[in-house]
């Protein structure tokens, strides 16, 4: 994403230039080709976001499955657990349902995660310079304790 924007940089420098008034005047249609490799080179760093979207997609995608099979096998032997052993911890472990509770913070972190980098990168276009020097910052304040789960943090015991 640093890449997108320092592209947006030399882009926006690019067209703050008038090359004709400088000694690169005597390149023939040199702003014409920077600005070609500027545009190519933007659209490689779209193209390659993208793609990590798609792992993250795929993660996002795993860990819902797990998180479905557990919630599944628990359900199923739900009527021979009583309360007590699902809510008892020991000092070298936590209770069933404070990593059921885990399993469903992490979930939704990463569902979050893709939902709201997935509408950073739809709202991101070549020809919008700010947007794309904009974008780094915006990419880097997802990865904030603030952008996770609503409560902020994962949840360290099922009673919060």
């Amino acid at each position: 994403m640093v890449s997108l924007g320092n592209l947006a940089e030399q882009s926006r420098a690019l067209s703050n230039i008038q090359i004709s008034n400088t000694p690169l005047r005597d390149f023939p249609d040199l702003e014409e080709r920077l600005r070609f490799k500027l545009q190519l080179s933007t659209d490689t760093v779209l193209g390659k976001l993208n793609d990590n979207m798609s792992s993250l997609q795929s993660v996002r995608d795993s860990i819902s499955n797990q998180v479905s099979a557990v919630v599944h096998l628990y359900e199923q032997n739900a009527d021979i657990l009583d309360l007590l052993t699902v809510t008892e911890r020991s000092a070298t472990g936590p209770s069933v349902s404070d990593m059921m509770g885990w399993l469903h913070d992490a979930e939704r972190h990463f569902r979050q995660q893709f939902l709201r980098r997935k509408t950073v990168l739809q709202t991101l276009r070549p020809d919008d310079l700010t947007l794309l020097e904009s974008a780094p910052k915006r990419w880097k304040s997802l990865e904030s304790p603030g952008a996770l789960a609503p409560r902020g943090q994962i949840r360290q015991n099922a009673s919060e």
